[in-house]
């Protein structure tokens, strides 16, 4: 099996102060892995350093088996890797459409397909992405993801601000997306309903993994470690 993201020892964090700690990860091809934690656990901090939005500090990590230390964001996405991040990133003044073409998409099959687990924005093409839904601003900051055909796709935070019935319908297409051979790596704070379709998960706390397992087997871990997060 090939492995498609290693995490290896990394610490990482903001203006000399790690956030991440010693960390060790990996996502390998057709696996959907789940990084799970409360608030300021450092998630999100890990997906941006893979992203090399943040510098990492110590360890290092390979995407696609070569290591992304000190290679620009946009090069480390050409191998690759699309990130949805936390706050969706969308130009709210533009289109849907338009956000798309900006991801990266030139309209063609890629396009097609992403649309494919997004019927409802195919009637939005021509609405400015500020008069979204939330739920309809989430889906279009994935199909934009999933325009450029990425072999390893990251989300973040899937589920914020969302209902809980449009937490589930998202997660259903995340199941669908993993079973066209895309490899994904979930972060959530919110963490019921990602056991669901993840291959195996991760509890990170105060910038450590403190335990990895099956979801079946580390769902009841998840409630003492979210209380003692504090």
């Amino acid at each position: 099996m090939t492995r498609l993201l290693e995490i290896d020892d990394l610490s990482t964090g903001y203006n000399g102060a790690a956030v991440v700690r010693h960390l060790d990860l990996h996502v390998d091809e057709g696996e959907v892995v789940a990084l799970l934690g409360p608030n300021g656990a450092g998630k999100t901090t890990t997906l941006l350093t893979v992203s090399q939005l943040v510098p990492i500090m110590e360890g290092d990590i390979r995407v696609m088996g070569d290591s992304v230390d000190g290679v620009r964001p946009h090069l480390v996405a050409r191998r690759g890797l699309a990130h949805v991040p936390e706050d969706r990133s969308l130009f709210f003044q533009l289109t849907v459409a338009e956000n798309l073409r900006l991801g990266g998409s030139k309209g063609g099959a890629d396009l097609e397909r992403a649309l494919g687990y997004f019927p409802a924005l195919e009637k939005l093409l021509d609405r400015r992405a500020g008069l979204l839904s939330g739920g309809e601003q989430q889906m279009l900051a994935m199909a934009r993801g999933l325009a450029v055909d990425p072999t390893l796709l990251f989300l973040d935070e899937l589920s914020m601000g969302l209902a809980p019935l449009i937490v589930e319908e998202l997660y259903e297409i995340v199941g669908q997306i993993a079973e066209s051979g895309v490899s994904i790596l979930v972060v959530e704070q919110f963490a019921r309903t990602v056991l669901g379709v993840a291959d195996y998960a991760a509890i990170m706390l105060h910038g450590r993994v403190t335990s990895v397992g099956q979801p079946d087997d580390i769902a009841p871990e998840l409630e003492a470690a979210y209380m003692g997060a504090g």
